[in-house]
């Protein structure tokens, strides 16, 4: 895992990077990738957290949130990508936000196969259904990806998802 202060310390950033972009939602499944930003934001009396069965709810979720007035984010797994193609239609159609976080698995040092094949279409199924897709390979990357993608789907009603790869989460072990 991580083992410069700054690289451990993403998380604690992100969360602040999301306050500052307005998100009072974030819904989730759970994802040991996302552990962190996810008890973050649980811990935070201003958000409202929901626990997904399938990510697909997520974007359901976040539309009714914009119809209410509160920014959103979905914080999901590259395995989840593929629940969402058909959903990902609604904030396309009805011109509503999506901001993603997505954890990559399939990638650097992945122990399970049954990861590999989503991990290797997940940006090219998301760019197929007109989502914009940003990549984050270090830290840095991450927190300047999600400030950007937060103003382009909350100021620029568009459909965003930062890619988190593998190799930033860390080598996963079982």
């Amino acid at each position: 895992m991580a083992s410069d202060k700054n690289e451990a310390e993403w998380p604690d950033e992100l969360h602040r990077v999301l306050k500052g972009a307005g998100v009072t939602r974030m819904s989730h499944v759970p994802d040991a990738g996302h552990a962190r930003l996810i008890t973050l934001c649980e811990h935070d009396p201003a958000m409202v957290t929901n626990v997904l069965t399938t990510e697909e709810e997520g974007i359901a979720i976040a539309a009714g949130a914009w119809l209410g007035g509160a920014s959103s984010v979905l914080l999901l797994q590259s395995s989840g990508v593929g629940n969402c193609i058909n959903m990902l239609s609604l904030p396309a159609i009805g011109r509503f936000p999506l901001l993603m976080l997505v954890t990559m698995r399939g990638e650097w040092a992945e122990f399970n196969p049954w990861q590999v094949p989503m991990g290797r279409a997940t940006q090219t199924t998301l760019e197929a259904m007109g989502v914009t897709v940003m990549r984050a390979d270090t830290p840095a990357d991450l927190i300047a990806s999600v400030e950007s993608a937060a103003a382009l789907a909350f100021r620029a009603d568009q459909q965003v998802a930062v890619l988190i790869s593998q190799r930033l989460l860390g080598k996963k072990t079982w």
